[in-house]
């Protein structure tokens, strides 16, 4: 499953160039019994299998010892860790080298909690099968900030919640369709109004999404004034024009 999809579009061709590398690890291969077993029923009773401490320990020993003692970040997928959003994004795009720790069945054994993981991680209020779909969230979202992985280094720094805001309404030919034309400034090829235009619909779009965004983005005072005027005003956003 983790090896399917970095393989292909962005990450693969980042992967193809050297400039990042993905590695999926299967526990079982840090079993000791000829069933490869990774889990056990849970002391006390219950329903469900726990993910057993030996062979997560060997696993992730196994990689530190290829990195000659520097110890990475160990993240654990599970719907009781910290949500993951864009700040934490940029901060594990940061490190070096990041384990991710793929949850299953009832969850792993609290040991591995207490003594191995360094960040417990959730991407959203729900429950998955497994914590892979989860992982490969996490590695889209912290490789695309990386040096080299995008095609336009400057992407990143636009897109919804890079800059605190949701990014700004997008266009591209035909300029006309069906009757719906784009808006009139970013045909005009005045950059600095077009840049002045884009700021104002991503606090306007914000404004009407996700407001609570507003409260941590970094505005200055123009935008604040702006920002004043769409509470007094309840400013709609802007579409394209249509005959």
């Amino acid at each position: 499953m983790i090896e399917a999809y970095v393989g292909e579009s962005i990450l693969g061709r980042a992967i193809k160039k050297g400039v990042i590398e993905v590695e999926a690890v299967n526990i079982r291969d840090f079993t000791d019994d000829r069933h490869l077993t990774t889990d056990d029923a849970p002391f006390g009773g219950g329903p469900g299998m726990v993910m057993k401490c030996e062979p997560v320990f060997k696993a992730v020993e196994a990689l530190n010892a290829r990195r000659n003692g520097a110890k990475p970040r160990v993240l654990l997928m599970t719907p009781q860790g910290r949500r993951f959003d864009q700040k934490m994004a940029e901060e594990l795009a940061r490190e070096n080298c990041v384990i991710i720790i793929c949850g299953r069945y009832e969850g792993v054994d609290e040991r591995i909690c207490e003594q191995l993981v360094t960040d417990e991680v959730s991407i959203g209020d729900y429950v998955l099968t497994g914590g892979e779909l989860a992982a490969l969230v996490i590695t889209d979202a912290v490789a695309r900030l990386l040096a080299g992985v995008l095609g336009d280094e400057s992407s990143p720094e636009s897109e919804s919640f890079s800059s605190g805001l949701l990014e700004y309404p997008q266009y591209t030919r035909p300029a006309d369709f069906l009757g719906s034309r784009v808006p009139e400034i970013l045909l005009s090829g005045n950059h600095a109004e077009i840049d002045k235009w884009r700021r104002k619909q991503a606090i306007i779009r914000t404004f009407k999404k996700r407001p609570d965004l507003l409260q941590n983005a970094p505005l200055d005072e123009k935008d604040k004034r702006y920002l004043r005027e769409l509470q007094a005003n309840e400013v709609d956003e802007p579409k394209s024009t249509t005959d």
